[in-house]
């Protein structure tokens, strides 16, 4: 049974058709994605015994499974959503890179903005586990291929090139930058062209300045500003001097199992309770989740506020699955009618913060 906290359920509950509606219109967005493209890897086998050529254990190799992470999990998270997408980043002259695209076109995703760095490899983690018979299999290493490069300024302007071409023909624009270098200031300079530009950033977020909305999580935004959050006190401090410090509209700082918090120019502050506590594995990409079903709702004409919700919504899901995953439209519709009807196995009770205004005035906004 959902225990839901009354104020918080009573603005769900009100919203909750206008909420269906916006899922409902996801498929009727066109999104530009820029991001720092990664290829993850999750290579499992059998022990067979240890070496005699080392104190280590042998795998029988049983399988190799591929999947897009860091940026590209963005990418994706939009396309299973149901999104028109167009990808742009960098992929090396490799093997990786091939598969990597071609996970993309399977997916109906346009990878003509995607383009061959022959000086730094495709980002590749590798993930390797094994198990024993009758035993639970177990991450044992992980290898990263990468470069600490920095693209040539040939492949930043035809990157910018691409963005300014494209950027006025999009509902949204996306920036998933994990520190790999593909978002450097000719590429973000091109990407703020666009009135809402999302940005979901490591670090370094006021390079951004004046994106439309942030997304940091709660190591992201104490980075940023350069301070524990600690209590409510802090976290105010903190989504008041994000906002001056990036220029942005709005600032939503993920905070885990204490849910999610929106803070707006005029002093608005509103905190969404987390709608899964109790089955989360792997918080593995749920930023990127986050971002994309946010943009989606925005795109469909949600207020921030609802399109932050949609974003609770759809990372409460991915959270249950191990590695990098995704959602749909139909499982967070699917789930926000369990929610409602108080068939969903998780708890809500985080309490609604509510400081200068109701959720509705986010809808005028």
């Amino acid at each position: 049974m959902v225990i839901l906290d009354t104020p918080f359920e009573a603005h769900l509950r009100a919203i909750a058709d206008r909420l269906f509606s916006l899922i409902d219109r996801f498929s009727q967005a066109k999104v530009l994605v820029i991001g720092d493209l990664t290829l993850d890897e999750f290579l499992t086998g059998q022990v067979e015994r240890v070496s005699r050529e080392a104190p280590v254990m042998i795998l029988r190799h049983e399988q190799t499974e591929r999947t897009p992470g860091g940026g590209a999990n963005a990418v994706y998270n939009l396309a299973k959503l149901g999104a028109q997408v167009q990808a742009v980043g960098l992929v090396g002259d490799d093997e990786q890179g091939i598969a990597l695209k071609n996970l993309f076109a399977q997916a109906g995703i346009d990878t003509a903005g995607i383009f061959v760095d022959p000086d730094r490899p495709t980002v590749t983690k590798t993930r390797i586990s094994g198990h024993a018979r009758q035993s639970v299999t177990q991450q044992i290493v992980r290898i990263d291929r990468k470069s600490d490069r920095i693209p040539a300024l040939e492949l930043q302007q035809q990157l910018a090139a691409y963005i300014r071409q494209y950027v006025h023909f999009v509902d949204a624009v996306v920036c998933s930058d994990y520190g790999d270098y593909t978002l450097s200031q000719p590429v973000i300079d091109a990407a703020l062209f666009h009135p809402y530009t999302v940005v979901d950033a490591q670090h370094s977020l006021d390079r951004y300045r004046g994106a439309f909305l942030f997304t940091p999580n709660l190591p992201e935004a104490e980075k940023a500003v350069g301070y524990e959050i600690t209590d409510d006190q802090t976290l105010s401090r903190a989504g008041r001097d994000l906002l001056e410090r990036t220029k942005a509209k709005f600032i939503l700082i993920t905070r885990g199992d204490a849910g999610m918090t929106l803070f707006d120019r005029s002093g608005v502050e509103q905190t969404i309770p987390a709608f899964n506590r109790t089955e989360v594995f792997d918080v593995t990409g749920a930023g990127d989740t986050v971002a994309a079903a946010l943009t989606l709702a925005l795109t469909a004409g949600a207020s921030p506020w609802e399109a932050a919700i949609l974003g609770n919504l759809a990372a409460s899901l991915v959270v249950r699955q191990f590695g990098t995953a995704t959602t749909t439209q139909a499982a967070m519709q699917a789930t926000l009618k369990d929610i409602l009807s108080g068939t969903q196995e998780a708890r809500i009770t985080e309490p609604l913060r509510e400081r200068a205004a109701s959720p509705e005035t986010f809808r005028n906004i």
